[in-house]
């Protein structure tokens, strides 16, 4: 088990961690002119996508591990959904540094339902980070139903999110043809 005092360690270590990923991303996406530094970097949405995709597939398939009470598939599963979270994140920080955003055509169908899907995409991304900060650490700390709970809440997040990251892609694609 784990003591109060390395608990708070691991809070303090989680808060400073998610402030900096989700600051970086502030920065990048708001606060940055967003020009691009001219790299051809055209391959990564795809790569993003796919990357997306093998997390939904991970983390759908590490719940069916754990109802099914196969714990050690579930671990593997897991770490590999966050692997590959991992992985998009960073490819998706070094596309949009050099690369800048790609705009919706205001012209474009669907408009308003891809800014629907990508707002809550947005919004429901920012607690991934410490919630499976949070969820890997009760799971090595051997803290069960805490992870238990704080999974009910992770898994149709971070689904969520992994699914309309590949949902975007397709929409954007198909309405600037990139």
């Amino acid at each position: 088990m784990s003591s109060a005092k390395s608990d708070r360690k691991f809070f303090i270590f989680n808060a400073i961690v998610s402030t900096a990923a989700l600051s970086l991303l502030a920065w990048l996406l708001i606060l940055r002119d967003g020009e691009s530094l001219g790299a051809d970097l055209s391959f990564m949405p795809a790569m993003n996508a796919v990357l997306n995709s093998i997390a939904a597939l991970f983390l759908a398939s590490g719940w069916i591990a754990i109802v099914k009470g196969k714990r050690e598939l579930h671990r593997y599963l897991m770490v590999g959904a966050f692997a590959a979270s991992a992985i998009f994140l960073v490819g998706y920080l070094i596309y949009h540094y050099a690369h800048g955003d790609t705009p919706y055509p205001a012209d474009a169908a669907n408009r308003t339902l891809y800014f629907t899907v990508l707002i809550s995409h947005i919004i429901l991304s920012v607690p991934i980070v410490p919630l499976c900060l949070t969820q890997f650490y009760y799971a090595r700390t051997k803290q069960f139903p805490k992870h238990r709970k704080v999974g009910r809440v992770l898994l149709p997040i971070w689904l969520y999110v992994s699914v309309t990251g590949v949902v975007i892609y397709f929409m954007l694609n198909a309405a600037t043809g990139a």
